[in-house]
């Protein structure tokens, strides 16, 4: 588990590189860049940085290896917003989480749509879910029906 201190600078670093990346990196190969969690080692010398990127796989491509050129620059915000011994060397890692949960997100969705019988939505008409049992019908009538023993159910003694 990691210490209070190295998730104190694995922040301070995620800030940091958001807020250039965002406003001050002008490489053109560097866009659609969302920083989603840094990793800080244990002796605080490196961090991994990981990356969101949009985009077909070149442009994904084509922005790492913009992010990879900008890294000593990045490392030279990091150092003067940490004022630690060391400044951690920065490497960057593309992570496809993002893009997996819309994927997953996309599937259930669709498995949702393929239960659905075709022309039955489910829904009444003020767009609420409704469960329909036939077997469970409610009819008014059962209310005064007699038993088998010719009582209504609410006269019993």
């Amino acid at each position: 588990m990691p210490s209070h201190r190295s998730l104190r600078i694995a922040e301070a670093i995620r800030e940091v590189v958001s807020s250039a990346i965002l406003f001050e990196v002008a490489d053109p190969r560097v866009k659609a860049v969302t920083v989603l969690r840094v990793e800080v080692s244990a002796d605080q010398r490196n961090a991994t940085i990981h990356v969101s990127v949009m985009g077909t796989e070149a442009e994904q491509e084509l922005a790492l290896r913009g992010l990879k050129h900008a890294a000593g620059f990045l490392q030279s915000r990091v150092a003067a917003r940490l004022q630690t011994r060391f400044t951690p060397i920065l490497s960057f890692k593309r992570d496809d989480s993002v893009k997996k949960s819309i994927e997953i997100s996309r599937l259930i969705d669709t498995a949702i749509a393929a239960d659905r019988k075709p022309g039955d939505d489910g829904a009444d008409e003020d767009g609420q879910e409704q469960d329909h049992d036939p077997d469970l019908d409610d009819d008014e009538d059962d209310e005064h029906e007699d038993d088998a023993d010719g009582d209504p159910p609410h006269e019993r003694s």
